[in-house]
């Protein structure tokens, strides 16, 4: 393990516009929580922090779009998501908010620093303005189709589904998210980040890291540092936001970006952290990690500024470019922060078999859950860490929830701890019986060695971020228990030899013991059950002694550890999920809006004609444009339709369709378009022609 004097770990803060889900937790906090508690338990100086993002242009969409204010939206989801952390148990020693005070404060204190240290490059640009709305737009404003792979619906900032950083500039027609309108270019004022002045720093960096880090994670920061690193704008034209510092010239009406506020965030969460520390008033909750009480309020900067602190950063695979790239490069810029570690990103979850979306509400809602299933925390958990998507993208069905409870927690650990206890119970009354050591044969030894083995496997497990390694090792540990027991049947031994049936069942509960240890920073409630009958004290790690419970200590009775799930719990989940997106469908069409209203003049603009396609064929490396050649009836034109991920070509030829003609011709992927067919989209991003049986060439009107 690492020798550090000290660990800060960071979980990525989640937009307060909403709660959270399956993938949220899987994406970032179930590993963070994992390691956070692993290393408290080998006595390491940690704090582990997290809040809510409190300023990003989702929360503002999400205001406009329920008709209230941007602090009513934060206000709302921060309650839902601290409540929610806190009840699944996610052991942050704060869960902070970036609307509190202390973080205006650090976070215009960075700019400050990185305005003094000439980290920005102060320009005049031009930005897309939504002339219907009166205002710029910031990047998650804009939607658009991306360069790169195609996407229709990728940010001005991102592109969630190749991971490419994109400007809105970049987009293939771009529309404002506010009023679905297509905004023009006007000139303002920013300050830039010159990333490009770091770009030799930051690839030497990371290419040093290529050794520890995930490869998906290296794979995609060496793509955008191959491709350039170039300036990014750290402020924004918007009125909800932190102001850049007034005595900055010409910054009037200016916030910060997100993405410089956003991770700023750890920072000011762990100042407000020391703050309540010294004062010994915790506004959120009193930290975990028990080695920071007494601590001053300027301590916090021992675990941001001090060499020898390892900063590692859980996010999922869409922060990986800001987490690994930006932030660095801020924290560099001020010439007193530490750069992460490491940063092991998760991949994405999926839910029975499509992606989890919250427009289609096709998710499992965490807040949700724990109303629907007190008590059983750690049956998601389990399911969560077995499928966690450490290396590639993977799936919650809940059908496998139903299967790992009832055929891994119930008839494997669960099992075994139960026979355990119940035999104790029966042939000596509770209390673990005394045991001669020189009794034990190879066999036994043999059981009692595999606890330290498989502790050993857990630690490297989740040292290097593989929680889904231990989480299999823990398994593996309690089967060899119940093998132990099928084999010696001390159900069976009792009558022939009392003797070496005492030995079976004290090492059977040491076994007992050693899972109520090793499982606490994997299954943390299971682990209380664990500790009321077995007495393992918590808050150490597993030792080289192996007699954890001892001779003539007295365990409590037994109590399930687990219940199986039937039949009828997953069918009403997966009738719920359908029933959830369908509702939502219906009112996805509600929150639809009129667009601001136009003269006839500006309607008498467009030709529209019908027509049929006649040809069709793929683009190359363009998964979703179509090449099309379509008769207009007094002409035939080639037009690029971005519209291959819903139809082949042989669906399409022979399609009357309504083609825009007069639109200005423009080039994709070097083929030059002439018009562009008009589609209906559903509120799943499904299209489908409009078609009109008039002869081919025939006007709209």
């Amino acid at each position: 393990m690492c020798a550090s004097k000290r660990y800060t770990i960071t979980a990525a803060l989640p937009y307060a516009n909403g709660p959270l889900h399956i993938g949220h937790l899987a994406g970032a906090y179930i590993g963070a929580d994992i390691y956070a508690r692993y290393l408290r338990l080998r006595g390491k100086d940690i704090v582990f922090v997290c809040g809510s993002d409190e300023h990003g242009a989702a929360i503002t969409i999400k205001a406009i779009k329920e008709g209230v204010t941007p602090r009513e939206i934060v206000d709302k989801f921060h309650t839902i998501i601290r409540d929610s952390f806190q009840q699944f148990g996610i052991s942050f020693d704060i869960y902070h908010r970036t609307s509190e005070p202390i973080h205006y404060e650090t976070s215009q204190e960075f700019f400050r620093i990185l305005n003094d240290k000439n980290a920005f490059d102060i320009r005049e640009s031009e930005q897309y303005y939504d002339e219907e709305a009166h205002q710029f737009l910031a990047d998650r404003y804009i939607v658009g189709t991306c360069p790169k792979c195609s996407n229709e619906n990728a940010y001005g900032d991102q592109c969630e589904k190749c991971g490419s950083t994109l400007s809105p500039t970049e987009l293939i027609h771009p529309r404002s998210t506010i009023s679905g309108g297509t905004p023009i270019l006007r000139k303002t004022k920013h300050w830039y980040l010159k990333l490009d002045e770091y770009q030799e720093y930051i690839q030497k960096w990371i290419e040093s890291k290529k050794s520890t880090w995930k490869s998906h994670v290296y794979g995609q920061c060496m793509s955008w540092i191959d491709a350039g690193l170039q300036p990014r704008a750290m402020t924004r034209d918007l009125n909800w936001g932190i102001p850049v510092p007034p005595e900055i010239d010409g910054a009037e009406g200016k916030v910060l970006y997100v993405w410089l506020d956003a991770p700023i965030g750890y920072v000011s969460a762990t100042r407000q952290l020391f703050k309540e520390i010294e004062e010994n008033d915790f506004h959120f909750a009193q930290p975990k990690s028990e080695q920071l009480l007494g601590r001053s309020k300027d301590d916090w900067e021992k675990y941001w500024q001090s060499d020898d602190t390892t900063l590692v950063h859980f996010i999922g695979k869409d922060n990986i470019v800001f987490h690994c790239i930006t932030f660095p490069a801020i924290l560099k810029a001020t010439e007193k922060y530490i750069l992460p570690d490491n940063v092991p990103a998760n991949e994405f979850m999926n839910l029975q078999g499509d992606k989890i979306s919250t427009s289609r509400n096709w998710a499992v809602w965490l807040h949700e859950y724990l109303e629907e299933f007190p008590g059983k925390q750690d049956e998601l958990r389990y399911t969560l860490i077995a499928n966690m998507p450490e290396n590639k993208d993977s799936e919650f069905t809940w059908q496998d929830y139903q299967s790992r409870v009832n055929n891994e927690l119930v008839a494997n650990l669960g099992n075994f701890v139960n026979r355990v206890v119940v035999l104790v119970h029966k042939y000596y009354n509770g209390i673990v019986p005394q045991v001669e050591t020189a009794s034990f044969s190879t066999y036994d030894n043999q059981v009692l060695d595999s606890i330290n083995s498989y502790a050993d496997k857990i630690s490297a497990a989740i040292e290097s971020f593989k929680f889904r390694d231990a989480l299999m090792a823990l398994n593996e540990l309690s089967s060899v228990g119940n093998k132990y027991l099928a084999d010696l049947e001390p159900w069976k031994l009792i009558k022939n030899d009392p003797k070496a049936t005492e030995k079976v069942l004290f090492i059977a509960t040491q076994l007992c013991g050693s899972l109520a240890v090793l499982a606490q920073p994997l299954l943390p409630f299971t682990v209380d059950k664990l500790n009321r009958i077995f007495g393992v004290h918590k808050g150490q790690w597993l030792t080289s002694d192996k007699v954890l419970v001892p001779s003539g200590y007295q365990l409590g009775q037994s109590e399930l550890l687990f219940e199986k799930i039937d039949d009828a719990i997953v069918n009403y989940q997966i009738e719920k999920l359908e029933k959830s997106k369908s509702q939502s469908q219906s009112n996805d069409i509600a929150y639809v809006q009129v667009k601001n209203e136009i003269s006839f003049d500006d309607f008498s603009k467009l030709d529209i004609r019908t027509g049929t396609i006649v040809e069709a064929e793929k683009v190359l490396k363009a998964d979703k444009l179509l090449k099309l050649t379509v008769d207009l009836g007094f002409e035939t034109r080639t037009i690029v339709s971005g519209i291959a991920e819903y139809f082949s070509t042989e669906e399409v030829i022979g399609k009357r369709v309504s083609v825009l003609v007069n639109l200005a011709p423009r080039k994709l992927k070097g083929i030059e378009s002439n018009g562009m067919i008009l589609m209906a989209e559903d509120n799943e991003g499904k299209l489908s022609f409009v078609q009109s049986e008039a002869p081919n060439g025939m006007v709209i009107r």
